[in-house]
């Protein structure tokens, strides 16, 4: 069975090698000069790394069975599990861990075990459908949400819960404070540590507490990836974390990680959990070497792959000469630039099949009931894998639609006319 070590003689320096090779077949230096686009983003050794270092875990453990046996209540728990629980829990800076089927499990198990009869519930407008479904059971009667991102709406929808909920007013009940690190939708990030300070200064007790999805940050910030909390160093200040694994560590499965009360209540109250198939060896197992990645810095280069990615692309569109006008037509738009370094979704009311599709572009329309009705979009999401001139072309393709629908707004003919690539579709 191929190991590290081994893998990594498969390409031992990333050094161009194009340019020594005009002498040899072209069949030849073509395959090396594509291969040199992947050597100048770093990306090529750690092609299929994840795969191997899966493989090398089932090696470690041979006598391992396919299936759970059960919930984990039952006959589904094991020491394996929970060793990659702790790993799990040191890994984030948190006192435990518990590992969920999902992030939309985990999500749900979240709003309807934690809050108490009494509680309330604030939430950005834009979270997760899977805490909406989670709210549907909590025993929480007050919930409320705020403007997204907005700390002064934040500020409002807090002071309005002290003043209806007497309870909470007289401390003897909680607010559970529910938001995402970085929302996909519109690829822009929570002002964490301003609603920290807001929290705390309207409960000094400490009776209010963040859930923070972190499903879109995890592998991509935070030191080796540990997410958007520790990159701001709030770990301490954040209650409940949720980690997925079925983007950026290219298996499944979730993880809550918190303080032990936290996870004993999940365990005793979350029906998804108490009810469930524990997670079989396999997919703990393919968890774990993520992790392992992840801890021994192997992943490095590919975060910094893709934090130049986000840059470029960011610098590439908006130095587009028709940025500003289609900006301020309300046809072209890019997330708040609060901060570079999360992959971006870029949004432009789109038509559903838009020329980025029949440039050779994989992107996907966003609309309702994802989103409001008339908001839909375009979701780009950047790789570390990807090049600097894929990241030109794509906003370059955006940018040449967003001229053609400038040109048809100026006609006159908005309501009548669609872009040429929705009429050769």
């Amino acid at each position: 069975m191929a190991n590290m070590a081994l893998l990594a003689t498969w390409f031992p320096d990333h050094k161009a090698k194009g340019p020594s090779m005009r002498t040899a077949p072209t069949f030849f230096r073509n395959l090396e000069e594509a291969l040199d686009l992947r050597r100048a983003e770093r990306s090529v050794f750690l092609v299929g790394a994840i795969r191997t270092e899966f493989l090398n875990e089932l090696a470690r453990n041979p006598g391992f069975e396919l299936g759970a046996g059960g919930s984990r209540l039952l006959n589904g728990n094991n020491a394996y599990t929970e060793a990659a629980e702790a790993e799990i829990a040191e890994f984030h800076g948190g006192e435990s861990a518990l590992l969920f089927h999902s992030g939309f499990e985990a999500n749900t198990a979240i709003m309807a075990a934690i809050p108490r009869p009494g509680d309330a519930i604030v939430y950005d407008e834009l979270i997760h459908a899977s805490m909406h479904e989670g709210m549907q059971a909590s025993k929480a009667p007050c919930k409320k949400s705020f403007k997204h991102n907005d700390v002064d709406s934040f500020r409002e929808t807090l002071l309005e819960v002290l003043e209806t909920q007497s309870l909470i007013k007289q401390g003897k009940r909680c607010v559970l404070i529910c938001l995402e690190s970085m929302y996909s939708r519109d690829g822009d990030v929570a002002p964490l540590r301003e609603l920290i300070a807001v929290a705390k200064e309207l409960f000094p007790e400490g009776n209010a507490q963040f859930l923070v999805d972190e499903a879109h940050t995890t592998g991509v910030l935070g030191r080796q990836g540990r997410g958007f909390v520790n990159e701001l160093g709030l770990e301490d200040e954040v209650a409940i974390r949720m980690h997925t694994y079925g983007k950026a560590l290219a298996t499944t499965g979730a993880v809550v990680v918190s303080n032990q009360t936290i996870r004993e209540v999940l365990i005793n109250h979350a029906r998804c959990f108490i009810y469930s198939t524990a997670p079989s060896f396999p997919m703990v197992a393919a968890i774990r070497a993520g992790y392992k990645l992840l801890m021994t810095g192997q992943t490095q280069a590919l975060q910094d792959s893709l934090q130049r990615l986000v840059k470029h692309f960011f610098e590439t569109i908006t130095a587009n000469p028709v940025y500003d006008e289609a900006n301020d037509a309300g046809i072209l738009s890019t997330p708040p630039r609060r901060r570079l370094g999360v992959s971006p979704v870029s949004h432009a009311g789109h038509t559903r099949d838009d020329a980025s599709t029949l440039a050779g572009l994989s992107v996907f329309p966003i609309d309702y009931p994802v989103v409001p009705k008339g908001k839909g979009r375009v979701r780009v999401v950047l790789h570390a894998g990807n090049t600097t001139n894929e990241v030109e072309k794509l906003a370059a393709t955006i940018c040449e639609w967003a001229q053609e629908m400038l040109d048809i707004e100026e006609s006159g003919k908005g309501g009548a006319k669609i872009p040429s690539a929705a009429r050769q579709v």
